[in-house]
């Protein structure tokens, strides 16, 4: 039920959210919110590892440990765009009309969506809540006084310090930590080995016969940032079914490997090829070294972990909240309905009911998570899901059943035509406002910087070539 703003006092809660990303910005924003709308708030502190928010999109070039010495966050690469239209993502109260101030197009680079996501957090005051470069070591809860005891190390310093928090709430994101599996032979291969949270650039891959080992997004997109840059071949490894996309001649692919002899990769149905490297784009683990098991969460990565009421509450703790635990259809608007909703919960402006009756809704949840049966039932899914909780509070509703219909014809464009799906325009389900086509195709796009995308460079016969605007014989 929505809960009523008021002036009504509340007794002064500490709140301690872990992570300044997405998650964690749209939480500050939702306290913001409810500030502005004149409800007293709890005292804010927001721990972050790195120097600045930003989360997955604060991109390092660094791999493997930052200059700290603590593991690397980001899985960003150079030359990435966002893979799916940023109509489905959109905050309902911060628009791309709002903050470029013109139509861009549905596929923005990876520079272009931090400034977005970076320019609504600054245009709010919530950056005093964060402690930059404190990383949380670890959290527990005491049963008898109820509170939540956080130890943090300020990285700058080296000191570390103890306190107290009524709430906590984990933004630390769920795409950082790898899932490596081991092939026999791998250790014999004698080209570069990397996971995709280690990628950084598809440079170096050109004249190259790569392997990418996986079948979902971080494969299908860093080979085609191969094929784009060069890359001689690309081959994609599945484990239970192709992707099935209309690659072009120099990418194939083959069953999951079965064995690796030097360079040589042999497959399950007997094939075998011969590769410069590898790229294991296996996915990740839900990884919280700062969390007890009694207090952490343990689930596959998937669109409904279990024991989180609303996809938010932990069941273990209700005082424990989890944002941006799923796997994501929905991405920035989603955070925002579950920061909105754990905010109003923390206000008492939700009252959860009895355990019984949260375990009763997650396994109502649970039986539809479980009847699913292809992607477009994962996509009504957590339309749905988002719709429901943003029912629950004053968060800006918008049109989820169109942004559902863009999904499934972002989808259809990719059958259609893997290499120039991100050509595509969609309409914003908030404005109205129709995409503007980006000045240069996506395949012969090689500056991804904000100041070229956001450019109106003269147009090109390359360009016009591609499209089909002229003949290429008649190119000068």
């Amino acid at each position: 039920m929505k809960g009523v703003v008021g002036k009504a006092s509340m007794s002064k809660k500490r709140v301690a959210i872990i992570g300044a990303g997405p998650s964690g910005m749209a939480q500050l924003r939702a306290f913001e919110s409810a500030e502005k709308k004149g409800q007293e708030i709890p005292e804010l502190v927001c721990f972050e590892k790195q120097d600045d928010w930003g989360g997955q999109w604060n991109y390092s070039w660094r791999t493997g440990t930052d200059h700290y010495g603590e593991p690397v966050h980001s899985s960003m690469y150079r030359n990435l765009w966002s893979n799916g239209p940023k109509e489905i993502l959109e905050f309902a109260e911060y628009t791309f009309d709002e903050h470029f101030g013109k139509p861009i197009s549905s596929y923005p680079p990876r520079e272009v969506l931090w400034d977005y996501i970076n320019g609504r957090a600054e245009q709010s005051d919530v950056k005093k809540y964060v402690k930059f470069a404190h990383a949380v070591r670890w959290v527990d809860f005491d049963e008898g006084t109820k509170l939540f005891t956080v130890r943090v190390e300020n990285l700058r310093t080296g000191e570390t310090t103890s306190d107290t928090y009524d709430n906590v709430i984990v933004a630390a994101g769920h795409f950082n930590f790898p899932n490596i599996p081991h092939f026999e032979g791998i250790e014999t291969f004698p080209g570069q080995v990397m996971h995709a949270h280690e990628f950084r650039g598809a440079e170096t891959l050109a004249d190259k016969d790569i392997l990418l080992i996986g079948a979902s997004y971080s494969a299908e997109d860093i080979g085609s940032q191969a094929y784009k840059m060069g890359a001689r071949s690309i081959t994609y490894s599945y484990r239970t079914k192709p992707m099935g996309h209309g690659w072009p001649e120099e990418m194939e692919e083959l069953p999951l490997v079965e064995r690796f002899e030097g360079s040589t990769a042999h497959f399950k149905n007997g094939e075998k090829r011969d590769f410069d490297a590898v790229i294991l784009c296996t996915g990740y683990k839900h990884h919280y070294p700062f969390l007890p098991s009694s207090l952490a969460l343990e689930s596959p990565n998937n669109i409904y972990p279990d024991t989180l009421y609303r996809g938010v509450v932990s069941e273990k703790n209700n005082q424990l909240f989890w944002l941006g635990s799923q796997d994501q259809w929905l991405t920035f608007n989603m955070f925002d309905a579950q920061a909105w909703y754990a905010r109003d919960v923390i206000l008492g402006r939700i009252e959860l009911p009895t355990a019984e009756e949260q375990r009763a809704h997650m396994d109502q949840w649970l039986e539809r998570f479980n009847a699913m049966e292809d992607e477009f039932d994962q996509i009504d899914f957590q339309c749905d899901y988002v719709k429901d909780l943003i029912e629950q509070t004053d968060y800006p509703m918008f049109d989820l059943d169109e942004v559902a219909k863009i999904q499934r014809q972002w989808l259809q464009s990719k059958k259609d035509d893997i290499m120039n799906f991100r050509d595509a325009t969609y309409t914003s389900v908030i404005t109205g406002t129709k995409a503007a086509e980006h000045h240069t195709p996506w395949m012969l796009e090689l500056d991804d910087s904000l100041e070229r995308y956001l450019s109106e460079p003269d147009e090109d016969e390359a360009r016009q070539v591609f499209r089909g605007q002229i003949r290429e014989g008649q190119a000068r």
